[in-house]
């Protein structure tokens, strides 16, 4: 059941949906996934609208929030959150977003559209590992490095089929690592629907 901000809401699920009889047999573990550095398939999963309170860099400033569910070659998906700033030197960051999902054409100005319209639209992404250090102790999590043009993608194969999402910590260019995503999971058909297809909009489609 997916929510969002600043009355932007989809049909919620039944209030019973997922839920568990009392001798129900149970076997998924809420497990932590890595990825390998590379070119992942991506999915629009969820977009907040929320604000940024500024910083030693960055003034106050609106700033949206993305869920992208990532689509691994062993069809495991995995769920990392970005927080883009809608600020002028955070240009660069929006324009890579819009380009990425096949909404911004090279060298052409772009009205920004962060309603639910793009929820559902794909493109690859550059995955990286990222280690940080947190209450003394170093970690390990994942990170979007580079959201590729949809004009100038890399030759990646689509995925074939999705399974259950694991969340990670939220990264903020700003702030550094936050709270986690909510996890969820999802079925597709094999190829999923969209995943190598028009975004709607502009696309000037990959290589």
């Amino acid at each position: 059941m997916d929510y969002y901000q600043n009355g932007y809401q989809q049909n919620p699920a039944p209030q019973n949906h997922g839920a568990f009889g009392w001798d129900d047999e149970i076997e998924k573990e809420d497990a932590f996934v890595l990825l390998p550095d590379g070119d992942y398939w991506f999915r629009i999963k969820k977009v907040d609208k929320g604000h940024y309170d500024g910083g030693a860099k960055i003034s106050a400033c609106p700033k949206a929030i993305v869920e992208f569910e990532i689509t691994c070659p062993d069809a495991q998906t995995v769920t990392l959150t970005e927080n883009f700033l809608l600020h002028q030197k955070m240009e660069w960051k929006l324009s890579q977003f819009f380009a990425s999902i096949g909404m911004k054409a090279k060298g052409e100005k772009l009205k920004m559209n962060w309603s639910p319209a793009i929820i559902g639209k794909t493109g690859i992404c550059k995955v990286v590992v990222n280690t940080y250090t947190k209450d003394g102790s170093e970690h390990q999590n994942n990170r979007i490095d580079m959201l590729y043009p949809s004009y100038d993608q890399p030759n990646l194969p689509p995925p074939v089929q999705a399974q259950p999402t694991y969340s990670q910590p939220v990264y903020d260019q700003s702030h550094g690592y936050g709270q986690h995503a909510q996890g969820y999971q999802q079925s597709y058909q094999q190829p999923p629907q969209g995943y190598g297809q028009p975004q709607g909009g502009w696309n000037g489609g990959g290589r």
